[in-house]
């Protein structure tokens, strides 16, 4: 039996929102609905037709500049020139509001991000030295 490979479709511009250890956390942010920021990202997502995936992650790192929403691209945005785009002190509806017009006017590498959310841009953490990267274990 002979089966063609076929490439995947097209990507949809994707959010990360982490909900690890400070991220999502009521204790370091009273006053932020974490539960109801995740719903609407989702709700979001639902409504998009595709256009958009929302994921969570149980840390993403910059635990000082939480809550940390990560919006990468599409993949015409990538083809473009779109990076990932770290979005830290993700607390309020206005942010999320900002995040959320972001992925409709295309994300990054498609559209600039609102001036609001620009100021709120960080950059990625370096990653971890590891073993196989030729750093040492600890």
């Amino acid at each position: 039996m002979t089966s063609a490979i076929r490439a995947f479709g097209p990507r949809p511009c994707a959010l990360t929102v982490c909900r690890g250890c400070c991220c999502g956390d009521a204790g370091k942010h009273p006053g932020t609905d974490h539960d109801g920021q995740l719903r609407r990202l989702r709700e979001a997502a639902a409504a998009s037709e595709g256009r958009l995936l929302v994921r969570t992650s149980e840390c993403l790192g910059p635990c000082g500049q939480a809550n940390v929403v990560v919006v990468q691209p599409s993949t015409e945005g990538r083809r473009r020139g779109g990076r990932a785009a770290w979005v830290g002190w993700a607390l309020d509806d206005d942010c999320t509001d900002d995040i959320l017009a972001w992925v409709a006017a295309g994300g990054p590498g498609l559209a600039a991000p609102p001036a609001t959310l620009a100021l709120q841009l960080i950059p990625a953490p370096e990653p971890a030295p590891s073993p196989a990267r030729g750093g040492r274990r600890r």
